[in-house]
Parts: structure tokens; C-alpha cells; sequence
């Protein structure tokens, strides 16, 4: 029985041990900075998105809905089946050289509870109990109390990847898969997959957490808003300018980020403010067409004293014409080829 006990130990010690440093070891940031990440979750059992919203310490579903591009008609009971994958989305905060999630989430202890079970089993495996135990400078891991509120440092990153900002999501592997796999999902590359986890196909374990960078459409966004760099992944949207404003991103729509007005009840302000473009009758997220030209009242920022910034961007349709450079290289060209024709005919009545 006591040689038993001991194997189970050994092997769950030696599982922490390989999970702690596909997170924490993992998810290195090089400069100080804040973002928004995000990671996955599942659940063992059935539970709900009102479940998944406390358990996170989150403020709103939509925030949830965004995330999963799930319409913000879904109701706060709706049933999550057991193990299917929600992603959330939460603030990060870069400091010495590691990314965390920025004081939350914030798990209340329940009866019974003990660290690896809350790391390991209410999270999923997300964070390991000793990096519980150092985000709240607790002592001994076997001594806490319930109702004691601990800090959950999910693992994250908000480093630019080859000069580029990107979305860092935290994706559990699931079994049977690979880097290659992984990396054609998310439209990233294996060697950027290795450069930034240091594993490979070998060593890659299902459960296993990865930082996955996303593509993030364009935006229109000024370097002093409150929300640069707005950065929203493919298939997801965000609410920004308290809730103000809704940004949805789309590889469909060529990548650029399409925003309009929320129409929800903002946070922070009694009511959002005017969101026109100057010297137009258009709002954000409406277009004005002429001939193959296509502009756009675009979302570009706000600020604290409730004011939305707005820009017109302008995209042509119109049909790619070849420079005449071209056409007058394709004709030299013709030219040079009857010369050459020429003399070779000559030549060979020459010879003859």
C-alpha cells in the first residue's frame, strides 16, 4: 500500500515538474509591457459560461463570447459539455522577464481544497501549486484556509514575435498532435512554435501548454490612445472605449479591423460619446463608395476625458494595371528575339 502511494506521489510530482515548465518556463517576456492574452480552459465536468466567468474573475461574458466568437445572444446558463475548450481572455503584465496574468483571476479556497488540487483540477493544469504558492508568498503549501482569496498567475506574453504584435495564446495540446499541426492551425510557423516553447515533436505531451502567437488585424488606432495597440485576433472581437465600441477581426476582410458602435451600455461614462467623422454624415463602421474606391469612418482610439477617435480609411477595388515600364520591357524583348531569329536564318543560308 505504502509502495503504491509512493509511485502515485512520484508520478504526480514528476507531471508538475514537466507542466511547470511547459508554463511559467515557457511564457519569458524580454521587455516590461501589458496586453491583452489569451488561454485555454476546460472543465472534467459540465459547467456553465456563468460558472467559467466566476471562476476567472471576470467582469462580463461578452468578454467570453469575444473571445470564442460565440453570439452575445448566448445565455449565461448555457451548458458547456465536459472537456470542450473555451478560451479566455485576460490582462497580462510582463515583469522580470515573465508573464502573468495581471492580479487575476482570484479563487476564493472552498472546503477540502488543498494547492494541487486547485492548480492541477480546478484549473486544469493551467498554473502549477508552487507557482500558486509564489504568487501569494504562501509558506507551506499544505497550510491554507478556507475563504483565503488566492491570486492565479496564468502564464502569458505580450512580446512582439520577428518585429511583428501578435495575440499570445495559450494552447493546451491535445493528443496526437504536432508542431507542424499546431502551427498551420493558427497560421504561424513551426520554427517560430520551437523558438518560442524550446520543444519539438518528441517532446511535445498532450496537455501540454504552448504560447501560440495569432495574427491581429490592422487597425487605425493612434499611438496615444488608451487602447494602442488595439490588437484583435482572427475570429474573435473585443470591446474597447468602455464598452463603447465594438472591434471584430476577420482574415476574410483582408485583415483589417472592422469596429462599429457596441449599442450596449458602456462602463465608466453615462453614454458614449459622438462616434462621426469630422466633415462626413458617416459613423464608425459605416463606408461611402466611389467608383472603385471604398471609405470607411474607422475606429482610431479614446480617450479618458470621453472623447472617440475617428479616421477615414480609404481602399481602392480598383483593377490592378501593369506599369508601362513593363510593357515597354516585354516589347525590347521581342525586338532583341526577331534579331537574334534573323541572324540565325542567315547564318544558315550562309552555311547551306
Amino acid at each position: 500500500m505504502g509502495f503504491h502511494f509512493t509511485s502515485l506521489l512520484l508520478t504526480l510530482l514528476l507531471f508538475s515538474t514537466l507542466h511547470s515548465k511547459s508554463s511559467s518556463e515557457t511564457f519569458k517576456c524580454s521587455t516590461p509591457s501589458t496586453c491583452h492574452s489569451l488561454i485555454d480552459y476546460f472543465s472534467p465536468n459540465a459547467t456553465t459560461f456563468s460558472h467559467i466567468k466566476t471562476l476567472f474573475s471576470v467582469k462580463n461574458i461578452r468578454s467570453i463570447l469575444a473571445a470564442n466568437n460565440l453570439p452575445l445572444s448566448t445565455l449565461p446558463n448555457t451548458t458547456i459539455p465536459a472537456n470542450q475548450t473555451i478560451k479566455i481572455s485576460f490582462p497580462c503584465s510582463c515583469i522580470n522577464n515573465t508573464g502573468q496574468s495581471n492580479n487575476e483571476p482570484i479563487y476564493t479556497v472552498q472546503k477540502d481544497d488543498w494547492l494541487s488540487h486547485i492548480a492541477a483540477e480546478v484549473f486544469s493544469g493551467l498554473v502549477t501549486y508552487p507557482e500558486i504558492a509564489a504568487a501569494n508568498d504562501i509558506k507551506d503549501v499544505n497550510l491554507i484556509e478556507v475563504g483565503q482569496k488566492l491570486k492565479i498567475p496564468l502564464p502569458c506574453n505580450c512580446d512582439d514575435v520577428d518585429g511583428v504584435k501578435v495575440v499570445h495564446y495559450g494552447h493546451v495540446v491535445k493528443a496526437g498532435s504536432s508542431l507542424e499541426l499546431i502551427a498551420q492551425e493558427y497560421g504561424t510557423s513551426k520554427d517560430t512554435l520551437l523558438k518560442l516553447n524550446g520543444v519539438n515533436d518528441s517532446s511535445l505531451l498532450a496537455g501540454q501548454l504552448l504560447d501560440v502567437p495569432l495574427q491581429a488585424c490592422n487597425s487605425s488606432v493612434r499611438s496615444d490612445s488608451v487602447d494602442y495597440p488595439l490588437l484583435v485576433a482572427n475570429n474573435t472581437y473585443f470591446f474597447t472605449a468602455n464598452n463603447c465600441v465594438k472591434c471584430t477581426c476577420n482574415a476574410a476582410n483582408n485583415w483589417t479591423l472592422q469596429c462599429e458602435a457596441s449599442g450596449i451600455i458602456p462602463s465608466n461614462w453615462s453614454t458614449c460619446p459622438a462616434m462621426q467623422c469630422e466633415s462626413t454624415l458617416l459613423s464608425i463602421g459605416n463606408s461611402t463608395t466611389s467608383g472603385c474606391n471604398i471609405t470607411t469612418c474607422a475606429y482610431a482610439g479614446f480617450n479618458k476625458t470621453q472623447t472617440i477617435f475617428t479616421t477615414l480609411a480609404t481602399r481602392s477595388t480598383c483593377p490592378v494595371t501593369e506599369a508601362p515600364g513593363n510593357y515597354a520591357s516585354r516589347i525590347g524583348l521581342s525586338w532583341d528575339f526577331l534579331l537574334i531569329s534573323l541572324h540565325l536564318i542567315l547564318l544558315l543560308v550562309y552555311l547551306l
